[in-house]
């Protein structure tokens, strides 16, 4: 297939300087939209009771910081180089090596895009069940493995609804969508729709005792670096993505800031929302209905709903430029048409609740992977000469892999992200090579 003539780029090549035109606002409203998510705020829910109020506000606060910080690192240099993810892996993995991160980066990027149709699917059935009175039916069931599985004629619409707009976007322009779209309309509207509940609930807080809620401590389920580790796993997340969308800005600082602040102050607002939302409300009832049940619950709902749409677009865009790093002739949007109609069904047929752990193992491999990338490229180190292998980064993020897991199971306390990244970002960085041996391997 022809290369489409509107990214004349390669993903393993700097971006085109004309195509260097996000400022910052640019990036601080792309990563605050992308920072905002049903799913956040489901994930903030989980450290009450678990934690007390100030415990956890603390948590919060700290791990939203150290993980949009982490973010916004990797933000700089992939503006300061022009390089996509798959591009960063290649220059310090090696250009054999590095396939087998991208392809699992390729693997992840799916899945967490069929979470986000799952997630939109569920929320979509609250409102249609409140509002119409939706039934559950079991329009299609079938066994797949051990596994059965069973889905309403309303989810089957519902995800191929949210499926069909996620293929449509796709055949747009993101440079275009981020500065037209999210800029100028999805920002103001997310940002009114979490003010709007962040008001209600704590309407609802201020008739109950809002001393009780304050001094209210946690059950001892988890500690607190554990409670800083789930926090920090969300902007975490994003660190395979980040650099695919930072290339496009023209200062790798104004960059760096603006990831920074935006998905920190959302990261913050979220966790934060959804620890209010399941302390000030019956412990029998989910999270979206009761988000539903608020005074203008349902718009503000949706609105995060419509939102949640540009996580789904941005992992299926840099799912599109890692395949397109393997695949170099195919045409960069027919990648992303067939990604998006790939999760649309997989997002129908697979228990993806049973995914999560699978989500989570790989999350084990990507936190090493940026610590050797952070460790090698993050202080202006120039990148050694390509080869097929660089032999030391590699064995590096294996022992990063290993110590993420063996945290899990012999220091739980301590959480596993943290300690994965601190070693192996170390190491990259005690091993990198002086600038004087780069100078003779150039000369």
């Amino acid at each position: 297939m022809a290369q489409d003539s509107t990214f004349p780029h390669t993903a393993l090549s700097p971006v085109d300087p004309s195509q260097r035109v996000f400022t910052a606002y640019s990036h601080a409203s792309l990563w605050f939209s992308l920072g905002v998510g049903l799913l956040v705020i489901q994930i903030g829910a989980y450290l009450a009771p678990a934690m007390g109020t100030q415990a956890a506000l603390l948590a919060i606060f700290i791990g939203s910081v150290v993980g949009s910080g982490l973010l916004a690192w990797v933000a700089k240099i992939g503006c300061d180089t022009g390089l996509t993810s798959a591009g960063l892996m290649h220059s310090v993995y090696g250009s054999s090596f590095a396939k087998l991160p991208v392809v699992l980066n390729i693997i992840q990027l799916i899945g967490w895009t069929c979470f986000e149709l799952v997630i939109m699917r569920e929320g979509t059935l609250a409102m249609g069940a409140q509002q119409w009175g939706w039934a559950q039916d079991a329009w299609l069931a079938f066994d797949l493995g051990p596994v059965p599985v069973s889905i309403s004629s309303h989810a089957i619409t519902a995800t191929v609804f949210w499926g069909g707009i996620l293929t449509l976007l796709m055949a747009s322009s993101m440079l275009g969508l981020v500065r037209n779209f999210v800029s100028k309309f999805g920002l103001p509207l997310v940002v009114l729709s979490l003010a709007w509940l962040s008001w209600q609930f704590l309407g609802v807080l201020q008739t109950q005792d809002v001393s009780a809620f304050w001094h209210r401590p946690g059950n001892q389920t988890m500690g607190f670096l554990s409670a800083i580790d789930l926090v920090i796993a969300m902007p975490v997340s994003w660190l395979p993505l980040v650099a695919d969308y930072a290339r496009h800005g023209n200062n790798g600082r104004s960059a760096m800031k603006a990831t920074w602040i935006a998905y920190a102050l959302a990261n913050i607002w979220c966790y934060a929302l959804g620890f209010l939302v399941v302390s000030v409300s019956a412990p029998d009832i989910s999270l979206v209905h009761t988000l539903l049940l608020a005074q203008g619950g349902l718009l503000a709902l949706g609105l995060i709903l419509i939102d949640e749409l540009d996580n789904a677009y941005g992992d299926v865009y840099s799912a599109s430029l890692n395949s397109h790093s393997l695949f170099k002739s195919w045409n960069f949007k027919t990648l992303g048409l067939l990604i998006a109609v790939l999760c649309t069904g997989l997002a129908i047929v697979l228990p993806m609740h049973s995914l999560e752990p699978f989500l989570l193992l790989l999350s084990s491999i990507f936190v090493p992977l940026y610590g050797v990338i952070l460790g090698r490229a993050g202080m202006n180190t120039p990148f050694a000469e390509s080869r097929k292998i660089h032999l030391l980064p590699a064995l590096i993020w294996l022992i990063g892999i290993a110590v993420f897991h063996l945290s899990a199971v012999y220091t739980p306390g301590w959480g596993s992200a943290l300690p994965s990244l601190a070693v192996s970002g170390l190491l990259a960085w005690l091993s990198r090579p002086s600038k004087a041996s780069l100078d003779a391997t150039h000369a």
